[in-house]
């Protein structure tokens, strides 16, 4: 069986607000593809409920670092009441969604993903020595590397769903204007 070392574990983003689902759905694939992941997608649902969509999902996509290491990035995103606005902005008609995420960031190292070292109790036996003393520069650097695409990540969407806050009166005069849309 192939071992998982958590590098982190349960890293939260919650946002209530303005954003775009299918931007935000964009960059997250976007981000994966330039540094190198393959997509796996694990659980993928949507459904219409009286406050709203609820969507929920579940991304697990993977980087092969060696042939005995991989980085992996699991993602789970809960969208919650989500209902379509418009937003006047500059003069200009935008519609956008208003809702809640919960966005839930997992990342490890899973080393031996092919069971290469598993057949005998020798080879078993001699991976653990390997990983323990031999291995272990090598698997530090990558975790450091696992947790800079992760942190990279949040930190992406973190400023992303930042750019949709709506000034309040109280900050300054408002800008944005959110009417519901007609039939």
């Amino acid at each position: 069986m192939a071992e998982r070392e958590v590098v982190i574990d349960k890293m939260r983003l919650t946002y209530e607000g303005l954003f775009d689902v299918v931007e935000l759905y964009k960059l997250i694939d976007r981000f994966f593809k330039e540094k190198g992941y393959d997509k796996r997608e694990r659980h993928n649902s949507e459904r219409v409920t009286a406050e709203g969509k609820f969507i929920e999902l579940e991304l697990e996509p993977w980087k092969k670092i060696t042939d005995y290491a991989m980085n992996v990035i699991k993602l789970r995103i809960v969208i919650s009441d989500v209902k379509d606005v418009i937003v006047k902005k500059d003069n200009v008609k935008v519609k956008l969604s208003k809702g809640k995420i919960k966005m839930v960031f997992d990342c490890y190292i899973e080393t031996d993903y092919e069971h290469r070292w598993e057949g005998k109790p020798l080879f078993f036996f001699m991976r653990t020595i390997l990983d323990k003393f031999i291995f272990k520069p090598y698997t530090s650097g990558f975790k450091k590397n696992a947790m800079d695409d992760c942190n990279h990540l949040y930190n992406k969407i973190k400023a992303f769903l930042n750019l949709y806050k709506v000034e309040t009166p109280a900050q300054t005069a408002p800008r944005a204007a959110i009417t519901t849309p007609g039939p």
